[in-house]
């Protein structure tokens, strides 16, 4: 197991650094990818569960909120969404008149699987439009990578006490205790030897910038084990031997890279 996922992380990770670092369509393709996958996992794992979702407009969803991030960046972001909830409310609409009683049901999981992953997800573009975004979201990235290291290792050695048992039972208060600590550590680091492709970071907001992922993304983890625990799987996919599927590799980054987006604001504005 743990191989498998060595080799899917040096193959994802690496992927991964590259699109952030050059951006533009290279970005756009790879966001585009791995959210428009994960809204297909989400819509399985809750149609798995006996929620019935209409997949085509969750992905569709996802790809469209990407998109008018990438191109308009906030410009059209309450008419994007306007449009968004307009659109899925009339369909449940038109659900519902042909029969389906769990239409506002499914409405509401609809709206929150586009706005999670279409939205939230969307904020790693918006950090790599950001002055000087190629290293402050490669530094994001690694930064969310390295916490679930540090974490993983410090629980896995040390981690006795869970602090979500239910949700999570490998979450332990040690291991996030770790995380942070290494999380701290590594951005400090990054900010000190980065100081010449990175001057608005430096020492102290690196050190903020990786204790605050410590804190943050782990969340972003616990929030999808909810999900598949509801209907009952393990994994949200096996696209990535010794992880599982895109979910399972980019839950901590959506909360993760939106918490950067708006620290990185305090610090450059």
């Amino acid at each position: 197991m743990f191989k498998q996922r060595l080799i899917s992380s040096l193959i994802f990770v690496p992927i991964s650094l590259a699109a952030f670092y050059f951006g533009d369509w290279a970005l756009l393709l790879f966001m585009g990818l791995v959210l428009g996958l994960g809204a297909y996992e989400y819509s399985r794992i809750l149609n798995q569960a006996g929620l019935r979702v209409n997949q085509v407009l969750v992905v569709g969803g996802v790809l469209a909120l990407v998109a008018l991030r990438h191109f308009f960046g906030f410009q059209y972001g309450a008419l994007s969404v306007s449009v968004l909830l307009l659109g899925l409310a009339g369909h449940a609409l038109f659900q519902y008149e042909r029969g389906n009683d769990q239409a506002y049901q499914q409405f509401a999981l609809e709206l929150s699987g586009v706005l999670y992953l279409g939205w939230l997800g969307a904020y790693s573009i918006s950090l790599r439009q950001l002055p000087n975004g190629a290293w402050l979201a490669v530094a994001a990235v690694a930064l969310v990578m390295l916490v679930d290291l540090g974490a993983y290792v410090v629980g896995s050695l040390l981690g006795k006490n869970h602090f979500a048992p239910r949700l999570s039972p490998s979450k332990t208060w040690e291991g996030l205790a770790g995380g942070l600590v290494f999380g701290a550590g590594c951005g400090a680091l990054i900010g000190w030897l980065g100081a010449p492709v990175l001057p608005e970071l430096g020492v102290w907001g690196g050190l903020g910038l990786g204790a605050l992922m410590a804190v943050i993304s782990p969340f972003g983890d616990i929030f999808l084990s909810m999900l598949k625990r509801g209907a009952g799987v393990k994994d949200a996919g096996k696209l990535l031997p010794g992880i599982g599927g895109i979910m399972d590799r980019i839950d901590s980054w959506i909360w993760g890279m939106t918490a950067a987006y708006y620290f990185v604001l305090l610090l450059i504005r």
